[in-house]
């Protein structure tokens, strides 16, 4: 150990009244020997003494330099880190960054003391708990909760998400933010979607294109539908949870459990009749699957009692349909129309007030399964025209390059031009032998008016016979039988 306290004094004594600059260099290499330097336990405390002196420096500068160095070491006096924290955001930016020595305590009291631009900058940090996440969601601005919900690393409870959604799901921003997030719980997910829905509908309604009645609807249309596609494959677990949030917030009603239904979402439902009854997952299960119990199923439920009839035949028809799949299950592919028809069906005896509504949204959902069936038949006929397009231009562009292809093998082989790959067929061509000798290269017309012909057609040289196909080699042995016709032919 090196004893260093005389020149500690002397650094002091030098840096007192010294310029702003020197003193912030002279800060920074004083926190720096103190953090990373070899000193002995009286040169450290004096070295320690020295570095609280400095927090009343008034050059901010000073300050700003000795929070950069204690800003990356765990070894940093915490009086110290606690002093610059709360100082101006000029110089405790670096210490709210990223000190380790800050506890949870410490950046929550920060946060809630703090300027926005200090809230940003925690919420910046690397591994933040739940608990500072938590009082950023509830006091930061918009700007600092778009930060927030981009750190991957900062852990954020479903509560507070949602909070978060509360105040700002509005804006476009922070709904990108959150959906970015891997760790996005299914409520959240839906709340976001309804955010959305909700800004939409407002804009419709405030322009005049849907009237206040029809436009809480449709978003309660849209959050049924969104529940549902958000419970597909996600697991016992999440559509537990999902249908926890939907009930805590009111959202879990008869109607959507007829559509989770009607849509082959059986696993949502059964989990909906779980948590509204209190009975096990299992024993609901047997529930749905006995035509006995569905209404003491319905009754345990505590849903309207104008609904059992249309419950009932919907339950009947899934069963059908589930003993007609090979695997025993439902496929979900949105809502069933045969299913709604039964269940209209099975209500079209009962006369009462109840009944005419639960009629009108079985229509509603008939409609709404029509719409679904034309859009996807749409989608398939679009898809079938653009694979057509596709194959015909691929097939275009392969005869193209055939034809290019083969011109440049006759052009290789000497011809002075490529003989057509297509000749048009016309009504005047009568004589079979004169429309193969026409489809000749000059070559050989020359060879024949010459006197040259050969004995063979083994004897024709390759370069021609390779214009030949085997079509024209047999229409050209069959002409050697007549060779008064073929100088007929020629001399035409």
């Amino acid at each position: 150990m090196i004893k260093k306290s005389m020149i500690i004094r002397q650094f002091l004594a030098l840096t007192l009244n010294a310029p702003a600059d020197r003193r912030a260099q002279g800060a920074a290499a004083m926190a720096r020997a103190y953090l990373y330097g070899n000193l002995d336990a009286e040169a450290s405390w004096e070295a320690k003494t020295a570095l609280l002196s400095l927090l009343d420096d008034p050059a901010p500068s000073v300050r700003r330099a000795l929070a950069e160095v204690c800003a990356d070491s765990a070894r940093s006096p915490r009086p110290i880190v606690v002093a610059l924290s709360c100082d101006g955001f000029e110089v405790s930016e670096p210490i709210l960054a990223r000190s380790p020595v800050l506890t949870e305590a410490d950046l929550v009291e920060a946060a809630a003391l703090g300027d926005e631009e200090a809230r940003e900058v925690i919420a910046r940090r690397h591994h933040l708990t739940p608990a500072v996440s938590g009082a950023l969601a509830e006091i930061a601005d918009l700007p600092t909760l778009v930060a927030l919900a981009g750190n991957p690393t900062a852990r954020i409870t479903g509560g507070r998400l949602l909070r978060m959604i509360e105040r700002f799901g509005h804006e476009a921003d922070l709904r990108e933010a959150l959906l970015a997030r891997h760790d996005l719980p299914p409520e959240v997910r839906h709340a976001i979607a309804m955010a959305l829905a909700k800004s939409l509908s407002a804009f419709a309604t405030e322009r005049g294109w849907l009237g206040a009645a029809r436009s809480e609807r449709v978003n309660r249309e849209i959050a049924e539908r969104t529940a549902l596609d958000l419970s597909a494959g996600a697991g016992a677990a999440a559509t537990s949870r999902l249908v926890g949030y939907l009930r805590g917030t009111h959202q879990l009603n008869a109607g959507l459990i007829l559509r989770a239904i009607l849509s082959g979402r059986i696993e949502f439902a059964q989990t909906a009749f779980a948590d509204l009854s209190g009975l096990d997952h299992a024993v609901v299960a047997r529930a749905m699957r006995d035509p006995k119990a569905v209404a003491g199923l319905h009754e345990r439920a505590r849903l309207p009692a104008a609904l059992l009839p249309a419950m009932q035949a919907v339950l009947s028809a899934w069963r059908d349909t589930a003993r007609a799949e090979p695997n025993g299950a439902v496929r979900a592919a949105g809502l069933s129309r045969r299913m709604i028809e039964r269940a209209i069906e099975a209500c079209e005896g009962w006369e009462s007030p109840e009944i005419r509504s639960v009629v009108a949204l079985l229509t509603r959902f008939e409609a709404e399964a029509a719409r679904d069936e034309a859009r996807e038949t749409t989608r398939a006929i679009l898809a079938e025209a653009t694979a057509r397009e596709a194959a015909e231009r691929e097939r275009l562009a392969a005869d193209a390059a055939w034809k290019e292809a083969l011109d440049a093998h006759r052009r290789a082989q000497g011809f002075a031009e490529a003989t057509p790959v297509e000749t048009p067929v016309t009504e005047s061509r009568t004589d079979p032998v004169g429309a193969i000798l026409e489809s000749l290269p000059d070559q050989i017309i020359d060879w024949f008016r010459k006197g040259r012909e050969p004995a063979s057609v083994e004897a024709v040289p390759e370069t021609i016979l390779s214009e030949l196909d085997t079509a024209l080699i047999a229409e050209f042995r069959a002409s050697r039988t007549s060779p008064a016709k073929d100088s007929i032919a020629i001399a035409a």
